[in-house]
């Protein structure tokens, strides 16, 4: 049986090198107070907060900018990873004010481009 599993090694450590890196969860990578983030995400306006924070960065630590609103027009530039919780880059087209909302307090959850940083 050992012979078994040791010859099959060098056939799955070839196929997880052609697995794409893109399928991966990204690290955690929390945006510090203040940290801003490109708008890479071309996606519609479609989501809804209701009172969710806008934040300078990606913890509850971070001052709060603003507060989006059911009914705001949402424009997302990227999310990232803090902790347990993804959190999206955002500027609130309504109120003119761009910050980090968590995006479980997002009605689509937020972003789906990560920002990479």
């Amino acid at each position: 049986m050992k012979r078994r599993i040791a010859a099959a090694l060098p056939v799955i450590a070839a196929v997880a090198a052609c697995i794409p890196m893109t399928l991966a969860t990204p690290a955690t990578a929390a945006a510090s107070c203040g940290k801003t983030a490109a708008d890479k995400d071309s996606s519609a306006w479609n989501a809804t907060a209701d009172g969710a924070n806008q934040r300078s960065g990606s913890s509850t630590s971070c001052a709060v900018r603003g507060i989006a609103y059911s009914g705001h027009r949402l424009d997302y530039h990227c999310y990232t990873v803090a902790g347990d919780y993804t959190w999206t880059y955002l500027r609130n087209d309504s109120t003119g004010t761009s910050g980090w909302v968590r995006d479980d307090l997002l009605s689509d959850y937020g972003s789906s481009v990560y920002c990479g940083f």
